[in-house]
């Protein structure tokens, strides 16, 4: 959820190292005891000349399944955003699969729009879904149009699981494993609800090199393949790892939040033969850290003797008060097509908490916030729907797309079906975007 927004973080000025890195600090809003600190990841924004010509394969699944409002009609609809803003030097490719898979268009240049969409017209659900087979011959055609140093991409879209042919996960996950070492990308576009197996579409598009989003409107759509094709599309940076290191002599506990399928050992992080995640041209990554500092008496556990700061070895100039370092910020990745890793590191210092969060931090503390409560509010002790609210709304600022009041509105949803602040935690809400 919270990197579902747009922070605004400054860009590097060029790809050679194709990240800034930006952090800030406050008092947490629902402990004012503990510290929240963001970091903030910005990629390099490739200038639109300067995008490499693309080599596509739409991947759609016509099952039977896919019949409803908002699964084929949505996803058609949607393809057809992403084509009227090709170019000739482009290239698309269609592939259909229900019971079997195969060719609705063989690689076809992106001025030629009207046999693309007319071919995206032509779809009808009906079958099984036979998955597997619709990744090899997507995969086959875009070997067959490679581009040299251009974006080679298979956009997999489907409703659900794959339930005939090649079906075993891991199986599908070894196949798109294997591809990628081709150059081809895997992007996953979920539609619709109901046997949508998110976590099988997630999982195959990180081992694919690739990425994944969801669908559900025609405005999504366009965020998705208009306004970030080039974060979606386009990737400037693959195996990314960030590892935090906190000094014990100044923070005494601390929290990552969320990222829990994203762990990552601390011995893989220098390992380049760890596979990680890929960063698109524009992108941005945001991480949130709690942290309760040594003497600030918001400590949620007794101390260990040699966690104690006592006994670690102080940093030159640390303590909880005045300038110190809080941190150690390491940041790894690969350039597009290197095998060895680049380094990037910067220290973390205590001073940076303001009374006044940055409009940044305000409002992915609401995001973070929000979404704890729909688990049931673990960490939030007395803040409620009315303190989430009143925190985003006070960071909201511009919004042309009108996804942060979209966000507004499912706040007061959530308060209104669990009876405001009074009942709030009742995790096992359902809200749909």
């Amino acid at each position: 959820m919270i990197n579902y927004f747009d922070y605004g973080y400054p860009a590097p000025a060029d790809r050679a190292q194709p990240f800034r890195v930006s952090t800030a600090q406050s008092p947490a809003p629902w402990n004012a005891r503990h510290r929240l600190v963001q970091v903030g990841i910005q990629g390099y924004r490739v200038p639109a000349a300067q995008v490499p010509a693309s080599n596509l394969v739409f991947l759609i699944d016509t099952s039977g399944s896919m019949q409803d409002e908002d699964k084929l009609p949505l996803l058609k609809r949607s393809f057809a955003e992403l084509v009227e803003h090709l170019r000739p030097q482009d290239r698309v490719s269609i592939v259909v699969y229900a019971g079997s898979a195969g060719m609705v268009l063989p690689p076809t240049r992106g001025d030629r729009k009207e046999e693309i969409l007319d071919a995206l017209g032509r779809l009808e659900a009906g079958g099984s879904t036979n998955g597997g087979a619709g990744l090899e011959l997507a995969y086959a055609l875009a070997r067959q149009a490679f581009v040299r140093g251009g974006v080679n991409r298979v956009l997999l879209a489907t409703d659900g699981d794959f339930n005939v042919g090649t079906v075993d996960q891991k199986a599908l996950e070894t196949m798109v494993a294997d591809q990628r070492k081709s150059g081809v990308a895997l992007t996953t576009l979920g539609f619709g609800t109901g046997n949508y197996n998110d976590a099988m579409a997630e999982r195959l598009a990180d081992v694919g090199d690739g990425n994944h989003a969801y669908i559900d409107s025609i405005a999504e759509a366009r965020k998705v393949l208009v306004e970030e094709a080039g974060s979606t599309l386009l990737t400037i940076a693959s195996d990314v790892k960030v590892q935090v290191e906190f000094n014990p002599a100044v923070v005494a506990e601390y929290r990552l939040i969320g990222y829990e399928d994203r762990a990552l050992r601390r011995e893989d992080f220098d390992n380049d033969r760890v596979d990680a995640g890929e960063i698109g041209a524009g992108h941005d990554v945001t991480a949130l850290y709690e942290l309760t500092l040594v003497g600030s008496g918001g400590e949620s556990v007794a101390p260990l003797r040699y966690g104690r700061a006592e006994h670690v070895p102080a940093v030159a100039g640390s303590g909880a008060r005045g300038s110190c370092e809080l941190g150690w910020l390491k940041l790894r990745y690969k350039l597009p097509g290197s095998q060895q890793s680049k380094l990037v590191q910067q220290p973390l210092g205590c001073d940076g908490a303001e009374r006044t969060a940055s409009a940044a931090l305000r409002w992915s503390a609401a995001v973070a916030a929000f979404a704890d409560l729909l688990r049931g509010g673990e960490h939030m002790g007395s803040f409620g729907w009315n303190g989430v609210r009143a925190l985003a709304a006070s960071a909201k600022g511009a919004d042309p797309w009108g996804r942060r009041a979209e966000f507004l509105d499912l706040v007061d949803r959530a308060s209104r079906l669990t009876g405001g602040d009074g009942h709030r935690g009742a995790g096992d809400v359902a809200i749909s975007r």
